[in-house]
């Protein structure tokens, strides 16, 4: 059971050192009772104590780990229901489905397929985590086989999906040492399954119908030695997983430890389109593990941003840093255009100057990761802040002209940076859509 602040400010040093990052020991016994920090950030607390707050220190959420080394993925460990109270930590691992019937060749075909579902996205990487492998087939000889050929040809880590216990026991060992999710499709093999995992050391989820059946079940497989688990609630549709997904996250914060572990989640519509509505609802709304058969790049680009967007600190500005950038084979000649340090601001930049095949500086300024807009209004993007990033860039010893281009959005501050900085100002386009065709259109000139 859970314990109060005050109780485990009891068992705490009450030195108020401050090495916890919290002013008090009572302050962070409270945060620690709402299950918002672990006992681990106290470096002084007793062994005693540790033994006595163990099931105050564990975290809401169960921390599990799925593959190894270069594949491995964590999730879990979560402590809110709402991201704008803090931030969500692991993001959900997206695995794409494929199914033992396959032939080897059409089976190494879209496992390299998948294998290559990555992006780049405001100068970060986002990709598919996980091959999900269904023992569509119910032969075990098969399902190894294919689970075998499936992590080769993707480079990922695997979910294995079977109706028996023993099956999955062969998948898995031919998969030794790469730790693959066991996915346990019928209930009745549930306690089986956990003996496999926990023989080959592999974090196991189960598929039992309902919630309530989910925290009946999860005190046995604790008991048979598995406490990496991810659950799935056995629906099938967008309102009924929405809903398991949100009733468990709430009770696993509440401190109900039978469904304290992630959980997961697929999509089954028809449509494609609706398949990537559904797994970007999962994502949004807690799924741990989302196992979809959406493989097209525009059905994945959409899924894996909805995650980006959403395992990012809500109060604090995803920024890039703020200098001057070449574009392309630039010249004396190029043209100078700024933007702000946003991240999402300067790639869109960035990416229609590519675009344009025209090479050119871009200077992002230090607005502290805000847009163009936002920066004007708070008045750090302003004739003093540009012409001072300008300084600092050494763009005058780049170029051989005196021109710099603002985005059309701010034309106000242009006669502002004039006299500040000295240079000419030209009225850039509103959106960065409209970059190439400017661009060209200057070069003529």
């Amino acid at each position: 059971m859970a314990l109060s602040g005050l109780e485990i400010y009891k068992q705490l040093p009450k030195t108020n050192c401050k090495d916890c990052g919290f002013p008090t020991c009572l302050a962070f016994a409270m945060k620690m009772a709402a299950g918002q920090v672990p006992l681990e950030k106290c470096p002084h607390v007793t062994a005693a104590a540790k033994a006595a707050l163990e099931s105050a220190s564990r975290p809401p959420i169960q921390l599990v780990t799925i593959g190894a080394d270069a594949n491995e993925i964590k999730i879990g460990n979560e402590t809110q229901l709402y991201r704008h109270e803090e931030k969500f930590y692991r993001p959900a691992a997206v695995a794409v489905w494929i199914s033992d019937t396959l032939d080897p060749g059409a089976l190494a075909a879209r496992a390299e397929a998948i294998g290559k579902l990555r992006f780049e996205r405001v100068g970060t990487q986002i990709k598919v985590n996980l091959v999900a492998v269904d023992n569509q087939s119910g032969d075990a000889g098969k399902f190894a086989q294919a689970a075998k050929l499936a992590a080769e040809k993707s480079g990922l880590a695997c979910v294995l999906m079977s109706a028996t216990a023993d099956n999955l026991a062969k998948a898995a060992s031919a998969l030794a040492g790469q730790r693959p999710l066991l996915y346990i499709a019928v209930a009745a093999e549930a306690e089986a399954a956990a003996k496999v995992a926990k023989d080959n050391r592999c974090p196991l989820a189960v598929r039992v119908d309902g919630v309530e059946a989910l925290a009946e079940l999860v005190p046995k497989l604790n008991a048979a030695g598995v406490q990496e688990l991810i659950l799935d609630a056995g629906t099938r549709t967008l309102k009924g997983t929405l809903e398991a997904l949100t009733l468990i996250r709430r009770l696993a914060l509440k401190g109900f430890r039978q469904v304290g572990y992630p959980a997961m989640a697929f999509t089954t519509a028809e449509d494609p389109t609706m398949q990537a509505v559904e797994a970007s609802t999962f994502i949004a709304k807690y799924a741990g593990v989302l196992v979809t058969d959406a493989i097209q790049p525009w059905q994945l680009l959409p899924i894996l941003t909805t995650r980006q967007d959403i395992y990012i600190d809500p109060q604090k500005p995803v920024a890039v840093e703020p200098k001057l950038n070449a574009i392309g084979e630039v010249t004396a000649a190029s043209p100078v255009l700024v933007t702000t340090n946003f991240s999402l601001s300067y790639y869109s930049v960035e990416g229609e100057v590519e675009a344009s095949r025209v090479p050119a500086y871009i200077l992002s300024v230090d607005t502290e990761g805000t847009s163009v807009l936002t920066a004007w209004a708070s008045d750090k993007f302003n004739a003093a802040t540009i012409t001072q990033a300008m300084k600092k860039s050494g763009i005058e010893q780049k170029v051989s002209h005196r021109q710099l281009v603002i985005p059309g959005l701010v034309a106000v501050l242009s006669a502002g940076v004039e006299d500040e900085s000295g240079w000419s100002v030209q009225i850039g386009p509103k959106e960065a859509s409209g970059i190439p065709s400017y661009l060209k259109k200057q070069l003529q000139a």
